[in-house]
């Protein structure tokens, strides 16, 4: 019956107050009765088993005798009244040895009997209601030594009454301290009762205010105006804040909300009052317990959007919600809720030190007063946990004397959106309701919810812990993604929070990855030649568009939303694959208790025949396969762990089609998060790159950025895959794309990626917070993060971060940390910088030119690592500089002095004296328009006219060196602006410092035309190379030598590491110069032009590095020392000596050093097309040396 459905942690298979409580049994009746009656108890239906015989009077399940159960979960539950007389239950199970056993307990036996096929065992009960817990699996190992595999018939004879039978996947009650963050505890009391001693005297006024009005007759005032005050059951504090006013106001509109309905013969009210300033709300609404409402005023989602989600350390408010605990008349049950928002006043707006723990210091000044010593002592113990972990603190109590719970959810400012609102969605789908809530801000940044929750009575959801339990275990998955287009979905009950969040990760899969392009556009591929650079960007525009304009993102959530079933089929299909049950500690997959309903399994290609069978036409189709896709290449993920803060997926990069990306991934990850969505793609196992914030200025740029997110992160990675031809590692690179609305948040954004990639890397072994996932791509995995557009102030506390989460090499985890932690930064030793300019200084050398004769044009200003880094660096004329500010430009050369004190303290171009300017310069920033240059040009908008002014003829220069810009800001369609009107081409030499600056066919152009350029891949790998180096130093010293050696600390510079950064300075240098005279000698051999040798060289030294690693060369351990002995920097050989760095460094990075090293150095020396002895000449003098 079960056996091929996805079992939950809990089944239920009978509950007494559903629709059809037999609906699945069969019963049989002689001589007794088998009914549904109400028992005085517990004042709520139950179902009575009565019979003078036991045998003759029974219900059985299922009902067909043929069939069986099939269910797999461990625990039998039945809530069963003891009527003092006989009772029996039985249950037949099947064990591994494939043989049928029954278990049957009865009250009328005193002694255990086991027989072959039978076990009969004595049950005693207690008066009243009993919860029998039936282990099966440890009766069926006691009785028969033999291991359960499912149950398959389970038979209730009389004499008793049922409240519930279900299987579940572990005893919560007992259990429940356990796989949740947090434990169940008994909280005494919490906040002071408000009340109010005004209040008698309160309510006269209000009496008279409303006779006064007229509106209600005065001979009913006195009566609505009483049950509003004593019956309504509305908290006192209401009646403190409001004036007079106010209230009166209230009173009216319900007495006309009960008119109107006795009008429409409606029998509930529908009132919506608020008052909003900028110090705070008050909300009251009618409300129904357990139902989210999906239209009206959405007080909780304004609450949210207008006052806690911008809740700051400078300006926070708190939240107090009650719902009354009467009704709004004798004659309509409709209850209200009132929400009081108010703006904090804290008691030391800016702690340090020790006062960011003290709660007298850090809180609310109206908290303090309210609060009970035990809620502070409880609110403090989680402040401190929300201060060390980056995801939500979630801890559990019980009320004294009460069903009731008090779940209270802590974490930092800013970190989530619309979570008051959205956590109501949860326990609302699981029939809970809440009587009080609070939210408290404190002044260390800190957030604590707090929630009152209870069942309803009428309830079919799991027992009340159960539905606890799924709540906190689902507020981590929701506190990541606590809103998306699927939410009302959730809200409505026809999808669960899982599948809902699954639903938007496949919506958000399918944006990116939706296979559009079709076979027309592969044929179109194999026709027009490749070698034909206006041919490939023909292609490469055509792919654009048909990539965006296909498949919009509303057309493809338009089509999703029509499906939800089809959502819940692909949703069990992932679950099935990664949820881990955790009652039996393997990776057995089952699912949590989130559906009553069952819902059957299918096999990839039973689905992939249902979503046909469903979907209406081919578009329909595409999106869904979609799915599946995603399904099937997902090899890893957090989308279980008890904690998290995003969501991430380790992915097998197969499905991508060769014809959009020809150099095969090596890793991938997909990242997303409420304010985020980002990728980490890798071509090597070793690789480096660094992660890059993407902001969006308005929404078509936004649009733009979305759109090209991943292939943009491709084409970084593969252009650092080339870059890294001199160093171990290949090339990676991470994106990270801020939603619209989160511009201003990129620090968090940064944050939860990076924490949500470390649930992939590190192993879960703290049960309820980071606990074993399902790993389908069994190997460990080493990522390195370096420093990128918009991170480079984040490389420390990714690197303490990952310490603090245990991860082994977070010494080497990011690069271009500061100096205290080992760092060596980019920018102070112009590393990259280093690089670049070494071409620049080759070009000179050759054709003998003297630097102070060249004018030279620059994107990328003395804000930037490269752009400062060349101005201090270089003596030539710059007579133009392009950064995020503006333009500055003077054609007799700009002051250099004044540039030098610009790149010495990072300013921008705004902050220039432009009293230094010649008469012909000018500056123009991005936020002036109608702006009149020298020569009489209106510049119409500065931002414009920034963001081309490198196609502008005033731009012109012997020199174009960009430092910084936007990927591909010239390519086909406006290579041309750099050629004169007679052709001649503006700029002579271009290195090309920004990655992806130019695109290759625009660079093939301008070097068919005389410019000597060399790009990206080849002249910006000074920062890289430096990274590497500083890497493999973290991995080479253990804690305390990398303190000793690597850490600047107090300013004080160790002596090693002053002597490592000169090492890792020349070694840049060294590098740069064997790849600028092999491409520059290459160039005059082959007559090729310089981009395309690029690559070639490029691609050569990867493919013979990873040749070499799995050669027998790499085995010869003679030959393989003495190649380590060269490669290895020899700072670090006299350090620690070879076998020392052996012993440290992973072998498989080690291997990357060596086939690096003998690649690189091959290559530069023989170049592109070495003749069949050259490897052997090559190899001689190591040979020669081992025989010495």
């Amino acid at each position: 019956m079960f056996r091929n459905t996805f079992q939950s942690g809990f089944l239920s298979i009978l509950y007494s107050i559903g629709s059809k409580p037999l609906q699945i049994w069969d019963k049989k009746v002689r001589n007794g009765h088998i009914k549904r009656i109400t028992d005085n108890d517990i004042q709520s239906s139950v179902l009575e088993i009565i019979g003078t015989n036991v045998s003759t009077n029974y219900i059985t399940c299922p009902s067909q005798q043929n069939r069986t159960l099939g269910i797999k979960l461990p625990f039998l539950v039945m809530i069963i009244k003891n009527l003092k007389k006989y009772f029996t239950f039985e249950v037949q199970v099947l064990d591994d040895k494939n043989v049928r056993r029954r278990f049957r307990a009865s009250n009328y036996q005193s002694t255990t009997r086991v027989k072959p096929f039978i076990c009969t065992m004595p049950m005693r009960l207690d008066d009243g209601w009993n919860q029998i817990q039936f282990n099966l699996s440890d009766f069926t190992r006691r009785a028969y030594g033999t291991n359960y595999i499912e149950t398959l018939r389970v038979q209730i004879h009389a004499n008793c009454r049922i409240r519930r039978i279900y299987f579940s996947d572990r005893l919560y009650s007992e259990e429940m301290s356990l796989p949740v963050p947090g434990s169940v505890k008994t909280s005494s009391s919490d906040y002071s009762s408000n009340v109010f001693a005004g209040k008698q005297e309160q309510l006269t006024k209000v009496c008279s205010f409303i006779e006064e009005k007229g509106f209600i007759p005065k001979e009913l005032v006195a009566n609505e105006v009483s049950w509003f005050y004593g019956n309504l059951g509305i908290d006192d504090m209401y009646f403190q804040v409001e004036p007079i006013e106010t209230i009166a106001q209230h009173i009216l509109a319900l007495y006309g909300a009960k008119i109107f309905a006795y009008i429409k013969n409606k029998g509930a009210l529908d009132i919506n009052l608020d008052r909003e300033n900028a110090d705070g709300a008050v909300y009251i609404h009618t409300s129904t317990p357990g139902v989210s409402v999906l239209d009206g005023p959405q007080f909780e989602k304004r609450i949210d959007q207008n006052y806690l989600d911008i809740s700051t350390n400078e300006t926070a408010y708190r939240v107090e919600s009650y719902r009354s605990q009467g009704t709004v008349s004798s004659s309509i049950s409709t209850q209200l809720r009132t929400y009081f928002v108010r703006k904090c006043e804290f008691v030391n707006p800016n702690p340090t030190g020790a006062a960011l723990t003290d709660i007298t210091q850090i809180s609310d000044k109206s908290f303090l007063e309210k609060a009970t010593t035990n809620t502070r002592d409880i609110y403090l113990s989680v402040i401190k946990h929300v201060l060390v972990r980056t995801g939500p603190v979630l801890e559990l109590f019980d009320v004294p004397n009460s069903r009731e719970k008090r779940l209270i959810i802590g974490y930092k400012h800013k970190t989530t959106q619309n979570f008051l609102s959205a956590m109501s969605d949860l326990y609302h789908f699981y029939e809970l309701y809440s009587t009080r809530k609070y939210v408290e801000q404190f002044s260390n940044g800190v957030t604590i919810m707090t929630l009152y929750l209870n069942q309803l009575p009428t309830s079919l959801a799991p027992p009340l812990e159960h539905a606890i339990l799924q709540v906190i275990k689902e507020a981590s998955l929701l506190y990541c993604l606590p809103m998306t287009p699927l939410q009302s979905f959730f809200q409505s009950g026809k999808l669960s929070v899982q599948e809902a969040i699954y639903g938007y990760t496949g919506w958000i899969f399918a944006q990116h990855f939706l296979n559009r392009l079709g076979n027309e556009f592969t044929a179109l591929k194999t026709i027009l030649d490749a070698e034909n650079a206006s041919h490939t960007e023909v292609l490469t525009k055509i792919k654009k568009r048909l990539r965006s304009d296909t498949f919009t993102r509303e057309y493809i959530l338009e089509i999703i939303k029509l499906y939800p079933d089809l959502l819940k089929l692909l949703y069990m299909n992932f679950a099935m694959v990664h949820y881990i049950n955790p009652a039996q500690n393997d990776l057995k997959p089952s699912l949590s208790y989130q559906r009553l309903q069952t819902t059957p399994i299918l096999t990839e290609a039973e689905l992939m025949d249902k979503i046909r069978k469903t979907v209406q036409n081919n578009h329909e189709l595409m999106i869904f396969e979609s799915y599946v896709t995603f399904n099937k290449h997902v090899l890893k993920t957090n989308f279980y762990q008890p904690t998290k803060v995003a969501l991430s997926f380790r992915m097998d990069p197969k499905y991508l089609p060769e014809v959009e990306y020809p150099q095969p991934l090596h890793g991938m990850f997909l990242v997303i998060g409420s304010e985020f969505r980002g990728f980490h793609l890798r071509f090597r196992d070793i690789a480096r790159g660094g992660i890059r914030i993407v902001k969006s200025r308005n929404k078509e740029a936004y649009s733009i950025n979305l759109r090209s997110l991943f292939d943009e992160n491709y084409n970084l990675a593969n252009t650092q895959q080339r870059k890294n031809k001199d160093i171990p590692e290949g090339g990676s690179k991470g994106t990270i794309l801020l939603d619209m609305n989160q511009q201003d948040n990129p620090k968090v954004a940064f944050d939860k990626y990076v924490d949500s990639i470390l649930d992939l890397l590190i192993p879960g072994e703290s049960p309820g917070i980071k606990e074993k996932i399902v790993d389908r791509y069994g190997r460990p995995e080493i990522l390195f993060f370096g420093p990128d557009e918009g991170t480079a102030d984040y490389m420390d506390w990714a690197s303490q971060h990952s310490r603090k989460r245990g991860y082994n090499f977070w010494k080497s985890f990011t690069t271009g940390k500061s100096q205290s932690l080992g760092g060596i930064p980019h920018d102070t030793y112009g590393m990259t910088t280093r690089s670049v300019h070494q071409y620049v200084l080759g070009i000179y050398r050759k054709l003998n030119i003297k630097e102070e004769n060249v004018t030279k044009m620059q994107t990328g200003g003395p804000d930037g690592d490269l752009g400062s880094n060349e101005i201090k660096i270089s003596h030539d004329k710059t007579i133009g500089i392009v950064d995020g500010s503006g333009v500055l430009y003077d054609p007799h050369g700009i002051h250099r002095e004044e540039m030098t004190r610009l790149a010495t303290q990072r300013l921008m171009v705004n902050h220039f004296d432009v009293s230094k300017l010649s008469k012909d310069g000018f500056r123009v920033l991005v936020d002036e328009i109608n702006v009149k240059l020298p020569d009489g040009t209106i510049v119409d908008t500065g931002l414009k006219f920034r963001n081309e002014f490198h196609l502008n003829p005033l731009s012109s220069a012997d020199l174009f060196v960009p430092c910084g810009g936007r990927p591909e800001a010239i390519d086909l369609t406006n290579v041309d602006s750099l050629f004169t009107a007679e052709g001649v081409p503006r700029f002579k030499y271009v290195v090309e410092g920004a990655n992806l600056f130019i695109t290759q066919e625009a660079r093939l152009k301008l070097e068919k035309a005389g410019v000597i350029l060399f790009k990206d891949a080849s002249a910006n790998k000074g920062g890289v190379t430096s990274s590497s180096l500083e890497v493999l130093a973290a991995l080479a010293f253990n804690d305390e030598e990398f303190h000793t050696h690597m850490q600047v600390k107090d300013g004080v510079v160790p002596a090693f590491y002053a002597d490592y950064v000169k090492s890792v300075q020349a070694f840049i240098e060294k590098t740069a110069e064997l790849e600028f005279e092999c491409l520059w000698r290459e160039a005059a051999r082959t007559g090729l032009p310089k981009s395309i040798l690029s690559d070639k060289l490029s691609v050569g030294i990867v493919r013979l590095n990873e040749e070499l690693q799995v050669t027998t060369l790499w085995d010869n351990v003679a030959l393989r020392k003495i190649v380590l002995l060269e490669a290895f920097p020899k700072l670090l050989l006299d350090k620690l000596g070879l076998e020392t760095l052996l012993k440290r460094v992973p072998e498989n990075y080690v291997k990357a050093i060596f086939g690096s090293f003998l690649a690189s150095r091959f290559i530069y020396k023989y170049g592109t097309e070495p003749s069949q002895f050259a490897f052997f000449e090559f190899l001689s003098p190591y040979f020669a040396k081992i025989g010495q």
